[in-house]
């Protein structure tokens, strides 16, 4: 379980610098529509529809891998506050609240893009794009997150009763 563990971190590292990739591709692009329509070349017309899919996508990428580095955003003022059990049990209580609103975002992905693909829906502002290309990410990052939340679990089952250490916004 350690080997899939580790195996699991460095698909979730690329996945993260996959996202980053493609942050800085959306900046250039971005810089560079505006330097063109500045200099009166007209910009880059699906720079806009571009930007948005480079924002979702990098969303997804990098959700997975920061919430095994304990990057997300977490409010743990409160952990720290409770007695170190209760705050364990809470943590307890978040991984699994965490895994089944994943697996419920996993379970309507899925269902969403098979609706999409079966009625071969397209997408058409600047660019025309089978739908369910935009929505199959979707599906298979919130798993991704799921199974990181297993891994969660199976970390804090071994762990002293505490809350994380991770990510501690206070104390």
């Amino acid at each position: 379980m350690e080997r899939l563990a580790h195996i699991y971190g460095r698909l979730l590292d690329v996945m993260v610098l996959a996202a980053c990739a493609v942050l800085l591709g959306m900046t250039l692009l971005i810089g560079l529509d505006v330097l063109l329509r500045n200099v009166g070349a007209g910009g880059i017309p699906p720079s806009n529809e571009l930007s948005e899919y480079a924002l979702y996508i990098t969303t997804l990428l990098a959700a997975p891998g920061l919430l095994r580095h304990g990057q997300h955003i977490r409010i743990d003022i409160v952990l720290r506050m409770l007695p170190p059990r209760v705050g364990w049990c809470l943590e307890w209580f978040s991984d699994i609240v965490g895994l089944i609103c994943c697996l419920i975002f996993v379970w309507y992905g899925v269902r969403v893009t098979l609706a999409s693909y079966s009625a071969g829906s397209l997408s058409i502002k600047t660019l025309v794009l089978p739908e369910w290309w935009i929505f199959v990410p979707m599906p298979v990052c919130f798993l991704m997150v799921a199974v990181e939340f297993i891994f969660r679990m199976r970390q804090l089952s071994r762990s002293e009763r505490q809350p994380r250490a991770d990510a501690v916004s206070a104390s």
